[in-house]
């Protein structure tokens, strides 16, 4: 059975969403989307996103939708393969409107630094050196 991870994110803008994380280099299936939803390859084959308007995503719950720039659930966290990916993706994160939270942390054995989505959805990528 092949494992894949599919997680849903609501957003204000899909389309802003949608050039948001293009900036950033992600892609977006057609065959899977809508003018409701985007399905976004995060790392093409194991892990996807479904970025959804705040409507749709709130019709598949029955609870308060979280506005994720006043309280967060998750921190979505992609591992990169050097550190100078890192430093790209967050320079092109920088440059598409994220909020970097933090500076880089630098542990020796791990290079990791955050940035926050235009919904306020955190992400932080790691480097290990492995």
């Amino acid at each position: 059975m092949k494992k894949e991870i599919i997680f849903n994110l609501p957003v204000k803008d899909l389309e802003k969403s949608k050039a948001f994380f293009a900036a950033l280099g992600f892609t977006f299936n057609p065959q899977y989307s809508s003018d409701k939803a985007a399905f976004m390859e995060v790392v093409e084959g194991s892990v996807r996103a479904m970025l959804m308007t705040e409507d749709f995503f709130h019709s598949f719950i029955n609870k308060p939708v979280v506005n994720a720039r006043e309280a967060n659930e998750v921190i979505l966290c992609l591992s990169c393969d050097t550190r100078g990916e890192l430093d790209s993706l967050i320079a092109k994160a920088t440059a598409a409107g994220a909020r970097i939270p933090h500076p880089p942390e630098d542990h020796g054995f791990m290079y990791d630094q955050g940035f926050e989505d235009l919904d306020g959805h955190l992400w932080n990528l790691v480097w290990t050196g492995s």
